[in-house]
């Protein structure tokens, strides 16, 4: 039994939950109940503009009435521009972030990563700039529990990745591991296609936290026409109305085995039944 465990979903508020965001919340959730840990809630708003009216809420009530129930407050990533403005500048103070006004046109440019332009050539301080982490140490290898050994394929792994847009903003990459560091998240249970900036979260994790998190990194759930399912691509929410089916869908996608018809008795009988499947699928068996 691992009492430490603490595991957490963090969905972006840009529109209700679908198929394959739900898949991501009952692996993550599973995995925590299995360990006997805590899962908490984490909405992430740091990209504010992205952020829907209304969104939050009605995911917080799509969880709640699929019987997916987070221990603690909901944290939301709006309101910690403090704590990253704070960890930007212990960053500065060690020497490891540069300021960068390279556009988007210029990026597109670059195959093998950033160049380091701006760190060769500092721009005036008057210009508006992002902030670039100065990654001298990166993780070019880490495990993954479900899919094994992930190595590096390209320099972009390990480039001068940014920790402040140019708009001001706080970039994704920064505010998940300072985020995950601070409520102490010791698994990261997501979507495979987060593998690739999981490099540079544990290349930023290892400079703010000596002990990395374990991750398991699920399947993706692929729409008719072969792409990720996603607000981006107008995939459909999930209608809290059939919450049991609904479960029962993403426990297929997760390979997870179905029990008898019989046997479902509510969401909370059918949320046990898949704790144990998801015990005799990742952890051997035993707690």
């Amino acid at each position: 039994m691992t009492t430490s465990y603490c595991g957490r979903f963090a969905p972006t508020p840009s529109g209700p939950l679908h198929m394959g965001s739900l898949v991501a919340a009952l692996g993550s959730y599973l995995d925590a109940k299995a360990h006997q840990g805590r899962w908490l809630l984490r909405i992430d708003d740091v990209d504010k503009p992205r952020a829907v009216a209304g969104a939050a809420d009605t995911i917080l009530q799509q969880l709640d009435a699929h019987g997916l129930h987070w221990d603690g407050e909901v944290l939301y990533q709006s309101q910690r521009d403090a704590r990253y403005r704070a960890v930007i500048q212990q960053l500065t103070e060690q020497g490891l972030t540069y300021p960068c006004v390279c556009r988007r046109k210029r990026l597109q440019t670059l195959s093998d990563g950033y160049d380091r332009y701006c760190l060769k050539h500092p721009p005036s301080s008057s210009e508006a700039h992002a902030i670039r982490f100065f990654n001298q140490q990166a993780v070019i290898e880490w495990q993954d529990r479900r899919l094994g050994p992930q190595l590096s394929t390209s320099a972009k792994d390990a480039e001068d990745f940014v920790l402040r847009r140019r708009d001001g903003l706080y970039a994704y990459q920064l505010a998940v591991v300072v985020d995950d560091i601070d409520s102490g998240v010791t698994d990261i249970v997501r979507g495979e296609d987060l593998c690739i900036p999981t490099f540079w979260q544990l290349t930023l994790w290892q400079q703010l936290q000596p002990q990395p998190p374990r991750y398991l990194h699920l399947p993706l759930v692929m729409g008719t026409d072969q792409r990720k399912l996603s607000k981006q691509n107008h995939a459909p929410a999930i209608d809290s109305r059939h919450a049991v089916a609904n479960l029962l869908q993403a426990a297929d996608y997760l390979a997870l085995e179905r029990p008898p018809e019989e046997c479902i008795d509510g969401i909370e009988e059918l949320l046990q039944w898949l704790k144990k499947c998801w015990i005799r699928k990742y952890l051997n068996g035993t707690i």
